[in-house]
């Protein structure tokens, strides 16, 4: 074998071991997998959750108002409760100067979907406005209102999309469930979870709707 061709023979040895060390380093790189809101408490401890819960009929929506829960709170320099969720929930995603969302990826699970655009995402309060109004924070002062909306301590706030989360509204788990089944059992933990920290009623109808997913869990 001549010089010349050990050598070529080295540098393509050398081209190939480059790449074969450049495919491992965007390995160990790459992005981990997907956050989430904060872990509901597991199916038994909903389930005592729920039958300690206050069971009443469901109040009216009389003087209830989305300004009376002010949001999305400012969480850290320009960055609001929004867009701390919508970084936590998403993949890959890149901020502007204003924190606002300019690229990545979620995945809502509700549907099983997944949006390259922040605009094809809303930010659920699991336990809507209007729920917790009239479960009880009618006659909270709007500071505690303000602590509700913006809670990312409970799993109260997640990323999905849109239009199933237009097409959920206010209603409670009688009358709702996400249609990926699932993740019926992960709602129901968190809805439990939320009422619970936050003190707030279920009526008959929302606690034996939980109580059959919950038993399924």
């Amino acid at each position: 074998m001549s010089r010349i061709y050990a050598r070529r023979i080295a540098r393509l040895s050398a081209v190939a071991a480059s790449a074969v060390l450049a495919v491992a380093a965007s390995l160990l790189t790459a992005p981990a997998a997907q956050a989430a809101p904060p872990t509901p408490v597991d199916a038994a401890t909903a389930r005592s959750y729920l039958a300690a819960l206050t069971v009443k009929a469901e109040g009216s929506t009389t003087g209830y108002s989305r300004d009376l829960f002010p949001h999305w709170s400012t969480q850290s320099g320009t960055c609001n409760t929004r867009e701390v969720v919508l970084k936590r929930d998403g993949v890959n995603v890149v901020q502007d100067t204003n924190c606002a969302a300019v690229s990545g990826s979620w995945y809502s699970e509700y549907d099983g979907a997944t949006w390259s655009a922040a605009s094809d995402v809303d930010i659920d309060h699991v336990v809507p406005l209007a729920e917790s109004w009239r479960s009880g924070a009618n006659g909270w002062t709007t500071s505690k209102r303000q602590q509700f909306a913006n809670d990312l301590t409970r799993p109260q706030l997640i990323a999905v999309t849109d239009n199933v989360n237009q097409a959920k509204g206010d209603l409670d788990p009688a009358k709702w469930m996400p249609p990926r089944t699932a993740y019926r059992c992960t709602y129901a933990r968190m809805w439990v979870h939320v009422k619970h920290y936050w003190g707030l009623s279920v009526d008959t109808a929302e606690k034996s709707a939980l109580q059959s997913v919950l038993n399924g869990c």
